[in-house]
């Protein structure tokens, strides 16, 4: 199969929380995927904020089982603040879409690349990309506009909510498995009574 009848889906989550990483997922699909195969599971393919965990659930294993090609990467609260979110969101969508492409790069040497609204792909790669023939295009709403925008914005989400519930076992005293690191009233008040742990974005905090 030619490499242009192939696209990526860029998207993240996480930006907000006031602990956890940033985690951007990056999706190959062939432009040729039947969307059918999307309508069977009678779940709307859409944002991940617009579906309930048990939804995304759902498509995060249709992809697995479909073995359409996957990259996550995250980019931990220390570099966020050091960093600031925006630089952080974007270095994730870089390492992501790195990944991607150096593992498929045999089989996808130029696609298109579609990133969710406000990520960018740092200077140096998205130069590179260009010159070999891929193009980077933004889209506002993108998760609602471009398939494999959705899927990365479900993708990502499991992942990153798997990682807080992980580290609900490490710091039960924040109860990340309820809020997933989000500034909730009941996050507030833990942080009050317990203070920032190693996880916590000191910069959203101050």
């Amino acid at each position: 199969m030619k490499s242009k009848t192939y696209l990526i889906g860029i998207d993240e989550v996480g930006r907000g929380p006031l602990a956890g990483p940033v985690t951007v997922a990056a999706v190959l699909l062939s432009a040729k995927l039947k969307t059918e195969k999307f309508k069977n599971l009678k779940i709307p393919l859409r944002d991940s904020k617009k579906l309930g965990p048990e939804q995304r659930e759902i498509w995060f294993d249709f992809v697995k089982k479909q073995k359409i090609p996957y990259s996550v990467a995250s980019v931990s609260p220390k570099i966020i603040d050091k960093i600031n979110i925006s630089k952080a969101a974007n270095l994730a969508a870089t390492k992501a879409l790195y990944k991607l492409i150096t593992k498929h790069r045999p089989l996808i040497r130029k696609c298109r690349v579609f990133l969710d609204g406000g990520l960018k792909i740092l200077p140096n790669f998205s130069e590179s990309l260009l010159a070999s023939g891929y193009t980077l295009t933004t889209i506002i709403r993108g998760d609602e506009k471009i398939p494999a925008i959705s899927l990365a914005s479900i993708i990502a989400k499991v992942r990153r909510d798997k990682y807080m519930e992980k580290m609900h076992k490490k710091f039960p005293q924040y109860n990340f498995k309820k809020h997933k690191g989000y500034g909730t009233e009941i996050h507030y008040k833990l942080l009050k009574k317990n203070g920032a742990s190693k996880i916590h974005r000191k910069s959203f905090l101050s």
